[in-house]
């Protein structure tokens, strides 16, 4: 699978090194599709440093997507739920969310799920275009839970689900 002819996409299983330019794009993608749309105790700790912290310590659930030598976007499965789906700026139009979504979908498949299931920001209508693109289903609104450092924060979402 290629981005272009001239620079191959490959996606691989996450390794501590690349933790920071995972954080990094996380950080910046969520700034872009989340910030408005997400109560602001969320934003509050959604720290540059906690995106460093949440990257590392979720190493072995991430697919990252390298393109050129570098990290171009990644993806974190668990269970069911594709959780994290983030494109850097660079690489978006290109192709490199799309096959990160597909590798997600193999391996909701792979594991033997009839289904798959992610939450995207209610406000955050690029994200919910792209899934609607790619087939996915809008299943209604319904309060996520993020990680907060004392408990989980509400966040307001949509479930989108596509059938495997």
């Amino acid at each position: 699978m290629a981005v272009s002819d001239k620079l191959p996409l490959i996606l691989r299983p996450a390794e501590p090194a690349d933790a920071a330019a995972v954080a990094e794009i996380w950080r910046s993608g969520w700034v872009d599709g989340h910030l408005g749309h997400v109560p602001e105790e969320l934003v509050a700790v959604r720290t540059p440093e906690s995106f460093v912290v949440r990257a590392a310590e979720r190493v072995a659930d991430t697919t990252v997507a390298v393109v050129g030598g570098g990290v171009a976007g990644f993806v974190m499965v668990v269970g069911d739920e594709v959780e994290q789906l983030y494109v850097g700026a660079d690489s978006r139009g290109t192709g490199v969310a799309g096959a990160l979504l597909a590798h997600a979908e193999r391996v909701g498949r792979e594991a033997g799920f009839e289904r798959v299931w992610l939450a995207v920001a209610t406000g955050n209508a690029r994200a919910r275009r792209f899934y609607e693109r790619q087939g996915w289903v809008d299943e209604g609104a319904f309060d996520y839970p993020a990680a907060g450092p004392d408990g989980p924060i509400a966040v307001p979402c949509h479930r989108y689900v596509k059938q495997l």
